[in-house]
């Protein structure tokens, strides 16, 4: 009987601690979507490299542009970030890798 209450009580606190443990996604809504600033994209530094255009990332209380960037190629195809208008304003929606 005590190994079982034992065992019951590491599974109960064990749950506990790993409830916490999912991954959750923050959206964070502007009323009105940034301006893209101005970039000049450089030449490809070698052959074949793929341009990934800038994103918009959120930090403290505004969203910032990070530069766009050149990545290997790979089998997979990239899709574009993008300004999603929700009842509330605009959201940004990462752009990300696809399989083919």
């Amino acid at each position: 009987m005590k190994t079982i209450s034992k065992f019951l009580t590491i599974v109960g606190i064990a749950s506990m601690l790993l409830a916490g443990c999912g991954t959750t996604r923050a959206v964070f809504v502007v009323r009105e979507r940034p301006v893209e600033p101005r970039y000049e994209r450089p030449a490809p530094p070698y052959q074949g490299a793929i341009w990934i255009p800038g994103e918009w990332e959120w930090r403290g209380n505004h969203y910032v542009y990070i530069n766009g960037h050149y990545e290997r190629p790979s089998n997979r195809q990239w899709i574009p970030g993008h300004w999603r208008e929700t009842p509330g304003g605009y959201v940004w929606e990462r752009g990300h890798w696809r399989n083919f």
